[in-house]
């Protein structure tokens, strides 16, 4: 069993440091580009690798908060992937069966994660709970919208996915490395930092939306017709 607990220690310091340093390189090429699409993928991969891996690490040790933090950062990763796919709801196009056992396994996951806040008066679970409860509204509401979403939501979806993610990450990262910085800084520095500059960037897309211009003129845009889950 340590043999075990080793190795996976070592996939997951190796996977976040991956992702720790990918997602800022796909923030930075232009969206939709095929270095954002490449440098995207490798972040994605980079998170279900270090999520799975320190759910794993902490089922077998007892370690809840660490296990509701790995569940957090992935399914904030699959909600900006999916997003990708999703364009077009409420123009016909339907969520896939496997959308809807994320949506009720992500729900089910952070009402839990906000009781546990409630109940051990931890800020943290409650602030990273109620923040995954907002996100399975939000997803929940697209699913059933009758009619076209607003233009870009999709977009504005898949960054607040990916950049979640991240923040989940560094956050974790923060808070077992960086021990300095006294609880709960530790853990919501990241969010502090991070969440503000995601909704500067959302906040002048909707502007340009708003203004008249599509989703393909701000960003390359790929829809396909048959395009894989996770290809």
């Amino acid at each position: 069993m340590e043999t075990f607990l080793l190795a996976n220690r070592w996939l997951h310091i190796t996977a976040g440091f991956i992702g720790f340093f990918v997602a800022p390189v796909a923030l930075l090429v232009r969206k939709g580009g095929p270095a954002h699409r490449m440098w995207g993928k490798v972040f994605f991969w980079a998170m279900v690798v270090a999520g799975s891996s320190a759910i794993v690490a902490a089922s077998l040790k007892g370690m809840t908060f660490l296990l509701l933090t790995g569940v957090f950062s992935l399914y904030l990763a699959w909600f900006g992937y999916r997003s990708l796919y999703l364009k077009r709801l409420g123009e016909g196009q339907q969520p896939a069966w496997y959308d809807w056992v994320v949506l009720a396994l992500g729900g089910l996951i952070f009402a839990g994660t906000v009781s546990y806040g409630l109940l051990g008066r931890n800020v943290v679970s409650l602030l990273f709970g109620s923040i995954g409860l907002m996100l399975v509204v939000r997803q929940l509401r697209g699913y059933l919208r009758k009619g076209p979403w607003p233009t870009g939501q999709w977009l504005l979806n898949h960054m607040s996915g990916f950049v979640g993610s991240y923040v989940a990450a560094v956050s974790a990262f923060s808070a077992t490395s960086l021990k300095f910085i006294p609880f709960p800084i530790n853990f919501l520095w990241p969010t502090f930092v991070m969440i503000p500059l995601l909704m500067w960037a959302q906040r002048s897309y909707r502007q340009k939306f708003k203004q008249g211009q599509r989703p393909t003129e701000v960003v390359e845009v790929r829809i396909g017709t048959a395009e894989p889950i996770l290809g």
